[in-house]
């Protein structure tokens, strides 16, 4: 098992025991949000630094308010 930490722009994202180890360039998904990895550190025996690039969020517009009275 490996102590998996990823990261995006130097700040955790997530923190995982794995039994593979991700690869440069793979796709995956996390917190529901598509990424790549970018780089993969070896800190110590099992502790490795995964760097991604997620997905940016896109809000989607609020509704229009309706400023009619409603009707009784």
């Amino acid at each position: 098992m490996f102590a998996i930490h990823y990261f995006e722009k130097n700040t955790s994202v997530l923190s995982q025991c794995l039994e593979r180890i991700p690869e440069v360039d793979e796709s995956i998904k996390i917190k529901g949000r598509k990424g790549k990895v970018v780089n993969v550190t070896q800190i110590e025996d099992n502790k490795y630094y995964v760097h991604v690039v997620l997905e940016k969020i896109i809000n989607k517009e609020q509704l229009l308010k309706d400023d009619k009275k409603k009707k009784r």
